[in-house]
């Protein structure tokens, strides 16, 4: 059986997936796997064991080509459709949430579609789950729901990221570059997050003058080394936060591939961070987190599978927290929710972990 997945959001959105394709591998030990995602996340499924060919382009990706040249962006998408049409795949999961994904999977041949019905977007699946939001479970869950019509059980476990000797080498490299050979513990810091949801995901990011009491603290407390990690578009908030720090940090923000991001995470002892893609490549990688959450529900977008003992999440007591439902905020500028979290209850999560076996 040859199967596509079609998933063109974020970082935490494909691993969410790593346990539907364990599940389809253990029930199909010769099964064929294709990977249809966006082209930034990549390196999360490039070394995947699951996974037979990743087709890394999404709608979004061709917008942007196609702002630059339109005829590049003809070609990318009629190159990308013969090449998944050549695949001869016999069903797809398209967690797109778009019609126009299964559109072009029925155009390419692909006979049975299964996918979420969200907002009456279902109309070109065969198979159709009435779909609000992510809301009463994990996403990673849901994901599992598109199985159910297959026959397919789903297999538990952890979420799945594989890092290759050279990913390790190139991470090592790194380090050394930037002198982080440290006796105590290495913490990585990403104070902002979320790049998947655009101009939203400062909504998500804990205050800045916070992240910089923190590093001073652990700095003091636990003679560590922070690190501070992020992309290219998050270096207003990782310079906000170094400069009022009295302790130096060595800043990584958008000085690194994917691939060697995932390699840096592989060497830390702890990641303190917002919600955002990665929380869920430490998860994936089984490096302990402390994780910060205001308007979306832990229960829902946190660490899978919770396991209290290696990923502490903290989140306020405000009454209006988590806010977000049905891939919506409110209107609501202020972040209460993210405010009351004081860097005291991040201090406490972090000692717990630092002190408890790994």
């Amino acid at each position: 059986m040859r199967f596509l997945i079609i998933n063109p959001f974020g970082i935490g959105d494909v691993l969410f997936t790593t346990p539907v394709i364990r599940s389809i591998k253990a029930h199909d030990s010769t099964a064929y796997i294709g990977y249809w995602c966006n082209e930034r996340v990549r390196d999360v499924l490039k070394d995947n064991p699951g996974i037979d060919k990743i087709f890394a382009l999404s709608r979004g990706d061709i917008k942007k080509i196609s702002q630059r040249s339109k005829i590049e962006g003809l070609r990318k998408s009629l190159g990308l459709f013969f090449s998944i049409k050549k695949e001869k795949f016999d069903l797809c999961l398209d967690y797109s949430l778009d019609n126009r994904y299964g559109l072009i999977a029925k155009l390419a041949g692909i006979k049975r579609r299964v996918g979420f019905d969200y907002k009456k977007r279902g109309m070109f699946l065969t198979d159709k789950m009435p779909l609000s939001g992510y809301n009463d479970k994990h996403v990673a869950e849901y994901y599992f729901d598109l199985l159910k019509p297959l026959g397919i059980g789903p297999v538990a476990g952890d979420l799945e990221l594989s890092v290759k000797d050279a990913t390790a080498i190139k991470a090592k490299n790194i380090f050394s570059r930037y002198n982080i050979g440290h006796k105590g513990p290495v913490i990585g810091i990403l104070a902002a997050g979320g790049a998947s949801w655009g101009k939203d995901a400062r909504l998500k990011h804990w205050p800045a003058i916070k992240f910089t009491r923190l590093i001073d603290e652990i700095s003091e407390k636990f003679g560590a080394l922070t690190i501070l990690l992020g992309d290219a578009l998050e270096r207003p908030v990782a310079e906000a936060v170094a400069m009022s720090a009295k302790h130096k940090s060595v800043d990584l923000v958008g000085k690194m591939t994917l691939e060697e991001l995932i390699g840096a995470i592989n060497g830390l002892d702890l990641l303190v961070t917002n919600d955002g893609g990665a929380l869920h490549i430490a998860a994936a990688l089984g490096v302990k987190t402390v994780s910060i959450f205001g308007p979306t529900d832990a229960r829902v977008y946190g660490p899978y599978p919770p396991d209290p003992k290696r990923h502490i999440v903290l989140k306020s007591g405000a009454p209006c927290s988590p806010c977000y439902r049905n891939f919506r905020y409110p209107p609501c500028q202020k972040n209460i929710c993210l405010e009351e979290i004081g860097v005291n209850e991040v201090m406490e999560a972090v000692g717990t972990l630092l002190s408890s076996p790994s």
